[in-house]
C-alpha cells in the first residue's frame, strides 16, 4: 500500500510541475499597438513605431512626424479607449499571478532566467545583460511583476536563447518605466502611470503601454511585428519542451516503481 502511494505521489508531482511555469496574458485589442499612452504620447526626433499608435482618456499626440507610425495613430477615439480598457485587464491579470521567484534588490543584470513568474516588492534595475533561456519553446512566457519603477541603464539588454521572443515576455510596472539611453529592450510594457524611451533606447519587439500617463520617446524603435520578434537561436540542437524534462523523470520513476511492485509481488507468489 505504501508503494501504490509513493507511485501515485510522483505522478501527482510530475503532472503539476510540467505546467507549473505556464502563464497566459491576453492584450485584447491593445494588441495590434505598439504605444499607447494615458495622458500623451511625445517625440523628439526620427523615431520609428511599427504598430498603431493611440492615447486615451488624453487627446496629445506630439512629434509625428518627424516620428514615422506605419500603423494607424487614434487619438482618443474609441478604438483607443477600449485598448485602453483591455490594458487594463490586462494589468490586472498580471499583477494577479503567482509569484514563482522574488528577485526583490537583485539587479536583473548578469542572470539567466527561465519560463516563469518573477516579482519585486519595490523597484527593479537592469544594468548589463537580462538572458532569458526559453528551453526550446518559442511561445514561452515570461512575466515580471515590478511592486514600483522599472529603470534600465545605459546599453543594458534584454536577449533570448534557445528559442522564445518578446510577444511573450510582460513587464508589469507599479508605476513608471525608463529605459536609459541605447538600451536594447524587449517585451510588452505594462505599466500604471508612464514610460519613457530615453535617446536611442529600442524595444525590437514588445510595446509600450501606459494606463494613466504619458508615453515619451527621443530617436527611438519600437516594434511589434518585424524581424525582433523572431524566435531566438537554439544552442545545441532543438531543447525540450518545458514540462518534457519532467514529465520525462515522472516516466522513469513511474516505470521504477512498477518495476518494484512487480518484484515484491513475485516474492510473495513465490513465498506462497
Amino acid at each position: 500500500m505504501k508503494m501504490v502511494s509513493f507511485c501515485l505521489l510522483i505522478l501527482s508531482i510530475s503532472a503539476r510541475s510540467s505546467y507549473a511555469g505556464a502563464v497566459s496574458i491576453s492584450l485584447g485589442t491593445a494588441d495590434p499597438f505598439a504605444l499607447l499612452g494615458g495622458s500623451t504620447v511625445t517625440n523628439t526626433g526620427p523615431s520609428t513605431v511599427h504598430g498603431n499608435l493611440g492615447v486615451s482618456p488624453g487627446t496629445a499626440i506630439t512629434g509625428f512626424p518627424p516620428g514615422i507610425v506605419t500603423g494607424t495613430i487614434h487619438s482618443s477615439d474609441a478604438v483607443a479607449l477600449q485598448a485602453q480598457s483591455d490594458l487594463t485587464n490586462a494589468y490586472v491579470s498580471a499583477a494577479g499571478q503567482p509569484c514563482g521567484v522574488n528577485l526583490t534588490n537583485q539587479d536583473l543584470g548578469g542572470l539567466t532566467l527561465t519560463p516563469g513568474v518573477y516579482c519585486f516588492g519595490s523597484s527593479a534595475q537592469l544594468t548589463g545583460t537580462l538572458t532569458l533561456n526559453a528551453q526550446g519553446d518559442p511561445n514561452a512566457v515570461f512575466l515580471f511583476q515590478v511592486g514600483s519603477t522599472l529603470t534600465t541603464a545605459s546599453g543594458s539588454s534584454v536577449v533570448f536563447t534557445n528559442s522564445g521572443e518578446g510577444d511573450s515576455l510582460f513587464w508589469q510596472v507599479g508605476s513608471s518605466a525608463t529605459l536609459g539611453t541605447s538600451t536594447v529592450f524587449a517585451g510588452n510594457i505594462l505599466a500604471l502611470t508612464s514610460i519613457t524611451l530615453k535617446t536611442s533606447a529600442s524595444i525590437p519587439c514588445g510595446r509600450a503601454l501606459a494606463r494613466n500617463g504619458a508615453v515619451t520617446m527621443d530617436t527611438n524603435n519600437v516594434s511589434i511585428d518585424t524581424e525582433g520578434c523572431e524566435a531566438g537561436p537554439i544552442a545545441g540542437g532543438t531543447a525540450p519542451e518545458p514540462g518534457s524534462a519532467t514529465l520525462l523523470s515522472g516516466g522513469l520513476l513511474l516505470s521504477l516503481c512498477a518495476f518494484r511492485w512487480r518484484s515484491r509481488n513475485l516474492r510473495y507468489t513465490n513465498r506462497l
